[in-house]
């Protein structure tokens, strides 16, 4: 009966503070087929949001399985239009897209990797003007996560099923802030500590970090030309308020294209596409990874950096404290919406528009000569550790520590 009710609780927080619904919106809901109990939980509240329409799109983990086991490749590497039309065929702002995650995070295991890439790559092309959509601020969006029996299993391997959805469940809420006597209060108490990290940093005048840490990371990250950080929440180009990932403990900003260099050295696994990617490195220069290692999932790795001509280099960079709740709950949950936000980390692929000052108002050439990386992907991996060092450099050649220990220091 408790996690039901904190269910109810976390349902409307999604919906009132991840998305914001606005009355007369239509609500695009993409979930697990497995958890229609929680995904109409979520429903219900944007019905009481006042949705004009609430649409649920499911996923299942197998038969997306099946799919790529006995489809052929040409096959996988078409995408029907009607999967793009489905979520851009909405005016402005009159709809408002939610994903709850839970998939299987070995659903993909052991497939042939080649297949797998020439599927996804094939998807994110299709579904570009989606992503540049959302990019431009024209509608609310917002990413949590549902507890299923496999993601429990993964996290809690050597727990009865029972107890692993239990202790996942309590993880997930603890993460939401869902313990707090009022969880929307406190959103928006750490939405404005996370805002003030930003103004300090854009105020600052550092147009450089580096890192350096005890697993080997040496590396050097100037931030592109007119470099803004963000992190918190997010407004619409109509000024609505929205979270897109929840939970969030970054602040982030865009590196460089062209001009990362030296050795960065994972602190975590990386979950891609089913598989998982252990004790990995890369090595920079001129902003292009030109070396990489791994201990497992080497292959998958290789599948990640050929996305396309930009999955090689840089597009985000976030400082994450090693005391965040997720770091402190000493779970891996071995999904990047919660891992990334236990670590400061760096994304291969695409950057973000409302990380460089009138990116919008730019053509891609104009982005790309201020350090713009463009990319069909966006993968995050975690390189923060317990005795991260982080200091910010400025154009004058003055320094500002930022981190000291993996914690912040300003």
């Amino acid at each position: 009966m408790y996690r039901q009710q904190i269910q109810e609780k976390y349902a409307r927080l999604v919906v009132q503070v991840g998305a914001n619904l606005q009355p007369g919106q239509v609500a695009v809901i993409s979930a697990p087929a497995e958890r229609a109990d929680f995904t109409a939980l979520v429903a219900e509240e944007c019905w009481k949001a006042g949705a004009e329409d609430v649409l649920v799109l499911f996923r299942d983990d197998v038969l997306r399985r099946l799919r790529y086991q006995y489809g052929a490749l040409e096959t996988l590497k078409q995408v029907p239009s009607w999967e793009l039309e489905q979520r851009i065929g909405y005016p402005k702002g009159k709809a408002c897209y939610i994903t709850i995650e839970g998939d299987d995070p070995d659903a993909l295991k052991g497939l042939d990797s080649t297949k797998v890439g020439a599927a996804v790559n094939a998807r994110s092309h299709k579904m570009q003007p989606f992503y540049d959509m959302l990019d431009r601020g024209e509608n609310q969006w917002t990413i949590a996560a549902v507890a299923t029996p496999a993601w429990a299993a993964k996290v809690f391997p050597q727990l009865p099923p029972e107890e692993g959805m239990a202790r996942l469940w309590d993880g997930i809420f603890q993460a939401m802030r869902l313990n707090a006597p009022d969880p929307v209060e406190a959103w928006r108490e750490h939405d404005q500590a996370l805002r003030r990290y930003c103004r300090l940093l854009n105020e600052s005048g550092v147009t450089q970090l580096h890192f350096h840490s005890g697993l080997g990371t040496d590396l050097t990250v100037p931030l592109a030309q007119g470099a803004v950080w963000c992190g918190g929440s997010d407004d619409t180009v109509e000024e609505v308020s929205f979270q897109a990932n929840m939970p969030t403990e970054e602040v982030f900003t865009m590196p460089h294209r062209n001009k990362v260099s030296g050795r960065v050295v994972s602190s975590m696994p990386l979950s891609y596409q089913g598989s998982l990617i252990k004790n990995f490195s890369f090595t920079f220069r001129q902003g292009q990874v030109v070396e990489y290692t791994a201990e497992e999932g080497l292959e998958t790795l290789k599948m990640l950096l050929e996305a396309d001509e930009g999955s090689r280099y840089l597009g985000e960079v976030a400082l994450v404290p090693y005391t965040s709740p997720i770091r402190q709950s000493g779970l891996l949950f071995y999904s990047t919406l919660f891992d990334e936000n236990a670590s400061c980390h760096l994304a291969l692929g695409s950057a973000y528009p409302s990380n460089m000052k009138d990116c919008l108002e730019m053509d891609r050439q104009q982005r790309a000569e201020r350090g713009f990386n463009d990319s069909v992907s966006h993968v995050d991996f975690m390189f923060g550790t317990e005795d991260l060092l982080v200091v910010g450099q400025r154009d004058d050649g003055s320094r500002m520590t930022l981190f000291e220990k993996g914690v912040w220091v300003i």
